[in-house]
């Protein structure tokens, strides 16, 4: 029988959690004020540790690849290594991309994030205990498939990084940053459940959905501040908030017995 998941971790006070954390300031070794905070997050994601780890990227790239075969090919055996590689993968990111050493200011650390993504973390290794994420096929309306594009844009990340301009080389299908990103992996894995759904773990699809709506509206946010320099980056970005809004809209659909 299932440990149901809800009784133990109920959603609405993940819920609450994912959103107070976002009030606490970053965190810097050396003492800033509060008008630096937005010069320090734009410090922190600039020069943060997943820039300087290249040699893994083709890693991560290729292991969601494999796993998303497997899941297709095997279903529920490969359940709970599924889960086990999404909550590494999102310490991965809460530390990668949530932390940076400078000479201004020391140590780094986006705060609010890092804690919000160790949460999201947390709800996919306890599926690992509930076993909710049912991959068993199922029959699907062609619809439901509109996320698979704008997720696999997101995987491959089409920009330049010296640029920032659009660059649909294929080779980034293979070696960019991608894979070590919470914005960009966040579209691929709320796409695997809502294509699954409602026999998936809505209170993982709902906490994952909503800390990617939050991350998601950031994003926007620069994307507004900086049009010339950001704007394909906004575009991008645009499955994060798109395919988050419509997981955790999914999540809260009862279906019907």
């Amino acid at each position: 029988m299932r440990l149901r998941f809800a009784g133990v971790m109920r959603r609405e006070w993940l819920h609450l959690l994912v959103i107070l954390v976002q009030f606490i300031p970053p965190y810097t070794s050396k003492p800033h004020g509060w008008e630096e905070i937005p010069k320090v997050i734009v410090i922190t994601l600039n020069k943060a540790l997943v820039f300087s780890c290249p040699q893994v990227y083709p890693l991560f790239k290729v292991l969601p690849v494999v796993l998303i075969a497997l899941i297709i090919t095997f279903g529920n055996r490969v359940s709970r290594i599924f889960d086990a590689y999404v909550g590494i993968t999102y310490i991965l990111f809460a530390v990668l991309q949530g932390v940076a050493i400078t000479e201004e200011y020391g140590l780094m650390v986006i705060t609010g994030n890092l804690l919000m993504m160790l949460v999201v973390s947390a709800v996919w290794f306890w599926d690992i205990v509930a076993q909710e994420n049912d991959f068993t096929p199922i029959k699907r309306p062609l619809w439901r498939y509109w996320v698979v594009p704008p997720a696999f844009l997101a995987f491959w990340f089409p920009l330049n990084p010296e640029t920032l301009m659009p660059d649909f080389n294929p080779v980034y299908l293979f070696t960019n940053v991608a894979g070590l990103t919470f914005c960009m992996m966040t579209p691929v894995y709320i796409s695997i459940l809502t294509l699954y759904h409602p026999n998936c773990n809505t209170t993982t699809l709902s906490v994952t959905s909503l800390a990617g709506t939050i991350i998601g509206f950031y994003n926007m946010m620069w994307f507004i501040i900086f049009p010339r320099r950001l704007w394909w980056n906004g575009i991008l970005h645009l499955p994060l908030l798109t395919i988050s809004i419509y997981g955790l809209a999914l999540s809260l659909i009862r279906p019907k017995k």
